[in-house]
């Protein structure tokens, strides 16, 4: 088990709680729970019947739980979040914050296998009880679905060629580690953007062991579902491919395509931005160097 301090400065933290205009009485989700940071933040603007429920498929972060009557936290996968919510007798809310991607303590502790800068066993799995790992993706998956994965996930040009260098070197040995990976790949990566290219590799099986482009669409459309008229729905992300499905979501109820017009021409959608995108000052960067690629968005239901 992990302790509070761990987990580092949560990113945003003012702009997007405040994104929720929280209403005293009101009931709200955080549904990335880690540190507790954000739910912190808006347990403060609760008054005594407010009601705050939180996710976090990541066991650790039951360390950070608050001992407070009005605060719930529900350790499952945010996919679910219709589902337990109506568990606990909640039908809708009256805002959703979600901070998207890993968080600090995850990259933090090498034996979790999310960072480059530690040789670990591939695992890379957000919930620890879930079946897919890093490992069984590199050396089970067959070379068209690493394609997929490395262009798709990665953005990575020469997807078809770290896909079929991984097949030819996994057939003499399983590549079981992150350091064993990156000499398989180590052709791919010359020194002046080796860094850069890796946490691009990272990122893609990353989000193809956590399913997280799926996890995130579900969600999306569960809020639109949960959010009261005038709910509120603040989201930060930390790459294009999250950040294009919640800048499309939020602009016309929909990932792909555009919404249809009414009889005078008018787009019908659900949701009204709130403010333009927000990203973290040079001083919050600063201090918390993964904030540099977060990015806010914030919506309304109409």
């Amino acid at each position: 088990m992990t302790t509070k301090m761990e987990y580092h400065n949560p990113v945003l933290l003012k702009e997007t709680v405040g994104g929720l205009n929280i209403k005293p009485d009101g009931i709200y989700v955080d549904v990335t729970f880690g540190g507790g940071g954000h739910s912190r933040e808006i347990m403060r603007h609760l008054g005594p019947n407010g009601k705050l429920f939180a996710f976090d498929q990541d066991a650790d972060a039951l360390a950070n739980v608050i001992d407070d009557e009005r605060f719930t936290l529900i350790n499952e996968n945010f996919r679910y979040i219709k589902r337990f919510l109506r568990f606990h007798g909640v039908k809708q809310v009256d805002g959703i914050l979600g901070d998207l991607g890993v968080s600090s303590h995850q990259f933090d502790v090498p034996e979790r296998g999310f960072s480059t800068r530690f040789d670990a066993e591939l695992d890379m799995r957000m919930n620890q009880k879930g079946e897919l790992s890093a490992f069984h993706v590199v050396n089970e998956y067959d070379e068209s679905d690493l394609k997929r994965m490395f262009f798709d996930y990665g953005e990575l040009k020469n997807a078809g060629a770290l896909a079929n260098t991984i097949v030819i070197a996994r057939k003499e040995n399983p590549i079981r580690n992150t350091e064993q990976l990156k000499k398989v790949l180590g052709r791919f990566l010359p020194a002046h953007k080796s860094n850069k290219i890796l946490a691009q590799i990272y990122q893609a099986i990353r989000i193809e062991v956590n399913q997280e482009m799926d996890v995130l669409k579900e969600f999306l459309e569960q809020s639109l579902e949960l959010l009261k008229p005038e709910g509120r729905l603040s989201v930060i992300s930390y790459h294009s491919l999250e950040d294009r499905l919640v800048k499309r979501f939020m602009r016309n109820g929909m990932f792909e395509g555009e919404p249809e017009r009414d009889f005078f021409g008018r787009f019908e959608v659900p949701f009204q931005l709130i403010g333009k995108l927000i990203v973290p000052s040079e001083e919050e960067i600063a201090v918390n160097n993964r904030a540099r690629s977060a990015k806010l968005r914030i919506a309304e239901k109409r």
